[in-house]
């Protein structure tokens, strides 16, 4: 049999599986499908607690999707300061940031025609 593509929502699902496996938080999923000229179908936001905490979500959410779907991002940025990591699965784009940065560049609010849905966690932070 034939290995397919994954689906979005399988992506999605493992992405945000390896976010909370490393206990990242505040997680909001944008669907922009609905919106004329965007570079993807979905944003994944989340914060991590610092630079280390960024990374290990990066990192987790790698090892969860290639293990599984034996997929990795097309590109990845930001990695070197860990304030804002960029990581481009081509229909889904996960940004990781530390909770100032992303205060202050407040994707939610420059997308504010696309969907939101807040991600529950499993876990109290």
């Amino acid at each position: 049999m034939q290995k397919t593509k994954a689906s979005a929502d399988e992506l999605i699902a493992l992405i945000l599986h390896g976010i909370e496996d490393v206990k990242g938080v505040d997680i909001n999923l944008l669907d922009l499908r609905e919106i004329e000229n965007t570079v993807c179908d979905y944003f994944i936001i989340c914060n991590g607690t610092s630079n280390t905490h960024v990374n290990a979500i990066v990192s987790s959410i790698q090892k969860t999707v290639s293990k599984a779907i034996q997929d990795k991002p097309w590109h990845i940025e930001g990695s070197d300061n860990a304030e804002w990591v960029l990581m481009d699965y081509v229909n889904v784009v996960v940004h990781v940031f530390q909770k100032h940065i992303r205060e202050f560049y407040d994707i939610e609010g420059l997308w504010g025609d696309a969907k939101v849905t807040m991600v529950e966690s499993s876990y109290n932070s």
